[in-house]
């Protein structure tokens, strides 16, 4: 009875509909990956940036790509390279001899859904211009903001930080990113599945093969309902002991700031929206656990010795906690 009550107060009728359509525009192509299109679809209604970190080969480019036609929004791609300048992402000024004014030219990132890819071959100077369009949304240049267009999400790609010829990503940055998405292999069921299917497709081009079924309007207003989404106290409180409990941990060298618990707050809020609820229960919190403070801690560098994850360790903290009822 509670939750028909729930359900009549917020109606997700909407949402539930067209995230299921773009699932299924997505998943025309790509093959298993079912927890990233998940999380995909989480950070789009949180309002959120994506790290996509996977080996080369597993769709992590082409998924951006696939999530991009299936949305009616602006599009830019750029594709980060150790020579690559920070005017290369922002834009430059320049002079115009009509006006005897400079003007600003924008550059790649004014767009709704910007793909970087392979993001950690840029060095630190080109990383830091990303800063504060991440964060506020705008950029500022000779002294003016330029406000971007809502909605705004980056998608990021790039490969693990073994492979030669990468950069570590500040830690300033990478906590500027709601969730981080690990690719893992397909299973050798998926694998026969993704040869099978594009064997069929032959030569045609797989974007062509996936239609558009949100558009900038419905993302503002399914994000309007995401913030109504009802939370209670005790579950702020489990959402603030998790938080504490990775600054506390002994295997933790740098634990998780206030902007993490907002991302777990807000990704919580979004799993429960896409499972048709109005209200988050505490499996939301813990399914959203690894992908938002994974990045955003860093382990002691015994435990980064012995092999130990970030993902193993945020299991170990959850365990330890209660968890409301």
């Amino acid at each position: 009875m509670e939750e028909t009550l729930f359900e009549q107060r917020i109606d997700l009728s909407e949402l539930s509909h067209v995230m299921q359509a773009l699932q299924n525009e997505v998943q025309k192509i790509i093959v298993g990956q079912h927890e990233m299109v998940r999380l995909l679809m989480a950070a789009i209604l949180a309002n959120g940036h994506v790290l996509i970190e996977g080996v080369p080969g597993v769709a992590k480019t082409l998924s951006a790509k696939l999530l991009a036609q299936s949305l009616q929004v602006g599009f830019s791609r750029i594709q980060f390279t150790p020579d690559l300048m920070p005017s290369d992402v922002l834009g430059t000024s320049i002079f115009n001899p009509g006006s005897s004014h400079f003007e600003f030219k924008r550059g790649p990132i004014f767009s709704n859904l910007v793909l970087i890819d392979e993001i950690n071959r840029a060095p630190a100077k080109t990383q830091s211009a990303l800063f504060e369009v991440m964060e506020e949304r705008q950029v500022t240049m000779d002294g003016v903001t330029h406000t971007l267009a809502a909605p705004f999400m980056v998608l990021a790609t790039q490969n693990p930080l073994e492979q030669e010829g990468t950069y570590r990503l500040p830690e300033a940055q990478l906590d500027r990113f709601l969730l981080k998405i690990l690719v893992p292999y397909p299973t050798e069921t998926e694998e026969v599945a993704i040869l099978q299917r594009f064997h069929q497709l032959g030569t045609a081009n797989v974007l062509l093969q996936v239609q558009a079924v949100l558009n900038g309007a419905q993302i503002e207003r399914f994000r309007e309902l995401i913030s109504k989404i009802v939370v209670d106290d005790k579950l702020l409180q489990f959402i603030a002991k998790i938080i504490v409990a990775t600054r506390n941990d002994k295997s933790v060298y740098l634990g998780a700031s206030p902007r993490a618990s907002l991302a777990l707050l807000h990704t919580a809020k979004a799993f429960a929206a896409l499972a048709g609820r109005d209200f988050v229960i505490p499996d939301d919190i813990v399914a959203a656990a690894k992908p938002v403070l994974r990045h955003r801690i860093m382990l002691t560098p015994e435990k980064e010795m012995e092999g130990v994850s970030e993902d193993e360790i945020i299991a170990q903290i959850i365990h330890a906690i209660e968890v409301p009822r």
